[in-house]
């Protein structure tokens, strides 16, 4: 008899995307999905918006989940593709040595995914301001991408980015596809982008990554990998 698995996923406190994302997905499975939520309000390059992402912090609400007894930990968050992807990196390595779960991020899983398609040309769209969307092009090529395409709505306020319209995302998807990209990017975790990247993958013939539906793979992958 199939004994299921867990799975923990730490998503932003004003993440009100992931949960019902889990809840549509939902299959005939003994699998089941928990939460730990760490405390992000806004995003911007500020002290105090940085601070939110402290090591500490992310670690202590992933450690939340281990009370769950999760068979594997996924930070559902983007926040490593402006911060770095070093980050995501330590936050994994430090996770599986004090707990021994399996561990890995959103950012990290979307970048797994365009390794696997051996893209090279990306568009990325965010909700963030300027200075966050600017840093995450300008991460991605320091990873040795070509500058990608990008196209953001300059918010600030996280729980605000769930109440963008499929038809905006939409629009902003097809107009970087004009840029030919290998792959699309939908930068943000609150962003309601699973509705729409499956059929402009389709209607588009380019690859259109979401991050919320991506952190849900994400988890599920591990359990299968430590199965």
């Amino acid at each position: 008899m199939h004994v299921g698995k867990r799975i923990g996923i730490v998503i932003p406190s004003s993440n009100v995307v992931i949960e019902p994302l889990v809840a549509q997905r939902s299959k005939v499975t003994d699998d089941t999905v928990h939460f730990s939520r760490l405390g992000v309000v806004n995003i911007d390059l500020s002290a105090e918006s940085l601070a939110q992402f402290e090591m500490d912090e992310q670690l202590s609400a992933a450690q939340k989940l281990c009370d769950a007894r999760v068979d594997a930990i996924v930070w559902g968050g983007t926040s490593s593709s402006w911060l770095g992807i070093e980050r995501d990196e330590e936050y994994c390595r430090l996770i599986q040595q004090k707990t021994g779960i399996s561990t890995t991020t959103c950012v990290l899983e979307m970048n797994r995914k365009v390794d696997s398609l051996g893209a090279r040309r990306l568009a990325i769209v965010t909700p963030y301001t300027d200075n966050v969307h600017n840093q995450i092009l300008d991460n991605y090529e320091e990873l040795g991408f070509p500058r990608p395409i990008g196209q953001n709505l300059g918010g600030t306020v996280s729980n605000d980015f769930a109440s963008v319209s499929p038809n905006i995302l939409r629009d902003m998807i097809r107009s970087v596809a004009k840029a030919a990209p290998e792959v699309i990017m939908i930068m943000c975790t609150n962003l309601r982008g699973a509705s729409v990247a499956e059929d402009l993958s389709k209607q588009l013939g380019i690859p259109v990554i979401d991050s919320a539906d991506t952190t849900l793979e994400a988890g599920f992958r591990l359990i299968v990998s430590s199965s």
